[in-house]
């Protein structure tokens, strides 16, 4: 691992400006992509969360029983 880390700096160090302009926007736009599906799969599992809080609640179990199996807050689980 060590030994092609510096294989990739070495690498990087001999491109040109524009080629390193490109390269730097190329890994931006990946971890820009990267940030936004990460953000969406959390904003779906808590949606998820939030629905069977939702059928919990619905079912009359108890506050710590919901708590425990969506790992919601007790608020989070009483705005619903």
């Amino acid at each position: 691992p060590v030994f092609e880390k510096l294989f990739s700096i070495a690498e990087y160090s001999n491109l040109t400006k524009e080629e390193k302009t490109m390269y730097d926007n190329s890994l931006k736009h990946k971890w820009d992509n990267k940030n936004v599906l990460d953000y969406a799969v959390k904003e779906a599992k808590l949606e998820e969360a939030k629905e069977i809080a939702r059928e919990m609640k619905k079912d009359g179990l108890p506050m710590a029983q919901v708590v425990k199996f969506t790992k919601l807050s007790v608020e989070e689980i009483e705005k619903l």
